[in-house]
């Protein structure tokens, strides 16, 4: 029995709420057991200097951890981000893109803002998770009917790792991932492709076959994760994802 009474394979509750601010084009609140994240998608009519006059648009991502978001206050990073905060907006960013047609948006930017709310492990996961159903939201205020939907498939993101004692469990908390032998987070689109995987030995190494076993149960928490961004997307707009005219 874990931490938290879970099973290995369980994930935390997961609720997330659309329409969580009023400004952004679109914006959702995802709770992660005690991880909250505050995700909203707002679009700019400019692009970077890189991409003036090609017809494409751009999309990056900002994420912050509130002062009181974890157990210690975290201070702002007011001038300069920290190099764990660039590693983890990159990495929003990147994931996104991967299932947005930056030529479907035109010559605009969309940026993703997560600012956790609190922290107890996988706010990054998180972000991306909540992040989605905000973009999505934001694509349909710049969306023509008979057009191409900008966001082409769901994607989502989960932990899972190895405890010190060998056994494989999927969504960590904070006290199962400052403790694990092994950490590994894996983004992965609606139809099952791979976006990313971090996976790091903390204690000890780990073999191919347990990180199959990790992806495997990756996957499942994935697939539960995009079942519960339909149900916040709803009817209205979960049939635009991956539409075309």
């Amino acid at each position: 029995m874990r931490i938290d009474r879970r099973r290995a394979d369980e994930m935390r509750e997961v609720f997330i709420e659309r329409r969580a601010q009023r400004n952004p084009a679109g914006s959702a609140l995802i709770e992660v057991g005690n991880t909250k994240v505050l995700c909203a998608a707002t679009i700019e009519d400019h692009v970077p200097a890189f991409l003036k006059g090609t017809g494409t648009g751009w999309l990056n991502a900002e994420y912050s951890m509130l002062p009181g978001s974890s157990y210690e206050r975290i201070p702002r990073e007011r001038s300069k981000v920290g190099g764990r905060t660039a590693e983890i907006q990159r990495l929003i960013g990147r994931a996104l893109r991967a299932v947005t047609d930056l030529s479907a948006i035109g010559e605009r930017s969309i940026i993703i803002d997560c600012d956790v709310l609190q922290a107890d492990g996988g706010t990054r996961t998180a972000s991306i998770t909540g992040a989605f159903v905000a973009l999505v939201e934001a694509c349909e205020t710049i969306y023509q009917v008979g057009g191409v939907f900008p966001v082409k498939d769901f994607v989502a993101a989960i932990s899972a790792g190895i405890t010190t004692d060998g056994d494989k469990i999927l969504d960590l908390c904070y006290a199962e991932d400052s403790t694990a032998a092994a950490d590994c987070n894996v983004i992965m689109t609606g139809a099952g492709e791979l976006v990313e995987v971090q996976i790091t030995a903390e204690k000890k190494s780990f073999t191919r076959a347990q990180l199959n076993d990790l992806l495997d149960l990756a996957q499942r928490g994935i697939d539960e994760l995009i079942a519960l961004q339909k149900d916040a997307l709803s009817r209205d707009l979960v049939w635009r994802v991956g539409r075309v005219g």
